[in-house]
């Protein structure tokens, strides 16, 4: 007799937890599969470290072949799912597809950036939910600080220095803090930028930072950025995005080349795909985390509605605290239903119980309540980064050397280039995943209000992300990921997902091409100057700045990429994060 198949797709905080559970509690009686687009599990809540300099990018993954050795890896995204035939449609990296049968499906989709209805945002904002954005905010920080430095006309120079963060939920008010203190660091760190102060600003319409958590969280917060000279804006959002700055609500135009957008995440399109009943974009689930109908389909983390027990009539929100939890809820489930455990009368339902959230503030700030006991300064940062060396499920020496690195050396200011612009759009549905030129992404549906076209999107710069983090225990920074998880409130939308169609290309008429946004060429003989690509593909050299590009094989310094401009070619000093609140009401 075959043993029976288990299919989880989503390798975030629920996906990795229940493949861990279930690795375990089947004992080798089951065939579990793991369906992701990447090969290991990022631990969100530390992203800020990486776009700061902190971290080293590897830290914060965990390889899912070395830490789930009884779990079948299959690298791809899951376009269709067809639930009577109990069959999963993927697609690999190299766009080849295939099928995986199942007995039990596990849906840890996870959740996409959310996106509103701004003119601009989805052209000039990038997120900050991923390893690749993530990469490319710290690249695009450090290029701002060193390009102001060098450059000859004052408002330009201002424009360039300053940074808009919209969104003070945990990801904006973590990136917020972080990066200040990173941008400060770069300008310490040479005489000729003296008299440089980078200028950041902090939005958000909800009346307070950390709306959603306690109040003496917020304050410390509020007081934290303040003191570091971070301009807090409350009930302040962004009404149009443009590449020369951004207009906020009030009236004010800033002129800005970085808009980075913490406004929060929505569940990934494919739990809408499949047509069963929803909540606001997320699958209706029993308190066991079953799909109601289809005993053999368990949900969890943000794809799933899961009746908050605590609350009755209301459903657990959208966090990565909530995720990490229900993924072994759901990998015990699972193996009940097979008869390891009693079998479907041995399922268990979801309950929870928060133990406090710690926010990472840079240095060593932080603002906690473990236990419900509030702490702040030292104290605060201690338990902190305590906290989430217990938390992570692996590198926890390594993440601790870097810590110890970075408080006896100062921070590398190099640019890596891994990641342009181009390659972090806001409306992606895979933010996990870096965009190639000739790349290709699921299917989603209709663009909904605030999304950009499959040209604005392809042809140049776009955005990206928001997370909410957290695990057992306590809520972390607000990272998001089951597939993609997010703590603190719900930060979900009702916006549809974006059809991304790729085109690089084409195009007419010659653009201002973003210093990062490009297509490969082979042939340029000095790649460090951008080249558009004009018509179909008659190209010809263009003066942009020495972070325009993709790599040409044959130019004498392939070091510096070109670009080639299309419709929307963008420029990449130009992107950053929109406006908005995290998650729904402030969390991203």
């Amino acid at each position: 007799m075959s043993r029976p198949r288990i299919v989880i797709v989503g390798a975030g905080f629920a996906g990795y937890r229940a493949a861990r559970t279930l690795a375990r509690e089947a004992r080798g009686r089951a065939d579990i599969t793991l369906l992701n687009p990447t090969d290991h599990f990022l631990y969100v809540p530390l992203l800020s470290q990486v776009a700061a300099g902190i971290l080293e990018p590897r830290r914060v993954t965990v390889p899912l072949s070395g830490s789930l050795r009884q779990v079948r890896l299959v690298l791809g995204e899951a376009g269709r799912i067809d639930l009577d035939a109990r069959t999963v449609h993927c697609t690999n990296p190299e766009g080849d597809t295939g099928t995986l049968g199942y007995d039990r499906l596990v849906l840890a989709a996870g959740s996409v950036n959310k996106l509103l209805p701004i003119p601009g945002v989805a052209e000039h904002a990038h997120g900050f939910r991923s390893l690749p954005e993530a990469l490319y905010l710290r690249d695009h920080l450090t290029r701002q600080v060193e390009l102001a430095a060098s450059g000859a006309d004052a408002t330009e120079r201002a424009a360039r220095s300053t940074f808009v963060v919209v969104g003070a939920g945990y990801t904006g008010t973590e990136v917020a803090a972080q990066g200040k203190l990173f941008t400060d660091a770069l300008v310490r760190a040479h005489p000729s930028r003296t008299g440089m102060r980078p200028r950041w600003l902090l939005l958000d319409v909800a009346s307070r930072v950390l709306p959603e958590l306690d109040g003496r969280l917020s304050r410390t917060a509020d007081r934290v950025l303040r003191e570091r000279g971070v301009e807090v804006r409350m009930r302040t959002s962004v009404k149009e995005a443009t590449r020369d700055g951004v207009l906020l609500t009030d009236g004010e135009f800033v002129d800005t080349r970085t808009l980075v957008w913490c406004v929060g995440v929505r569940p990934d399109p494919l739990a809408e795909s499949l047509g069963l009943p929803l909540e606001r974009g997320r699958l209706l689930v029993e308190p066991t985390l079953q799909v109601p109908g289809r005993p053999e389909v368990f949900a969890c983390g943000d794809a799933a509605a899961v009746p908050d027990l605590e609350r009755p009539g209301e459903y657990t929100p959208m966090t990565a605290q909530h995720a990490w939890r229900q993924g072994k809820v759901a990998g015990q489930n699972v193996a009940a239903s097979l008869g390891a455990g009693g079998g479907a009368a041995g399922l268990r339902p979801y309950r929870h119980k928060d133990l406090g959230f710690v926010v990472d503030l840079g240095g060593v700030q932080a603002a906690a309540n473990p236990l419900g006991v509030h702490l702040s300064g030292p104290a605060a940062a201690l338990v902190t980064r305590g906290y989430h060396l217990a938390a992570m499920p692996g590198n926890r020496v390594r993440v601790a050397a870097d810590w110890l690195l970075d408080a006896v050396l100062p921070r590398q200011d190099v640019q890596l280039g891994l990641v342009r612009s181009w390659s972090v759009p806001l409306d992606t549905a895979s933010p996990e995943l870096a965009r190639v030129p000739d790349g290709r992404e699921r299917e989603t549906a209709a663009p909904g209000p605030g999304a950009a076209t499959g040209a604005d999107v392809n042809a140049g710069d776009a955005g990206n992300v928001a997370h909410d983090r957290n695990t057992d225990g306590m809520n972390t920074d607000d990272k998001n990921t089951d597939g993609k998880d997010a703590h603190g409130k719900d930060d979900r939308n009702e916006a549809n997902d974006v059809n991304d169609v790729n085109q690089t290309n084409g195009g007419s008429g010659e653009q201002h091409p973003s210093p990062e946004d490009v297509s490969q060429s082979i042939t340029a003989p000095t790649p460090e100057v951008g080249r558009h690509g004009g018509g179909e593909d008659g190209a010809r050299e263009g003066q942009s700045s020495p972070e325009d590009g993709s790599r040409s094989i044959t130019a004498p310094t392939p070091e510096v990429g070109q670009h080639s401009s299309g419709p929307a070619a963008g420029r990449e000093d130009e992107t950053a994060d929109g406006s908005g609140k995290a998650r729904g009401e402030g969390d991203r």
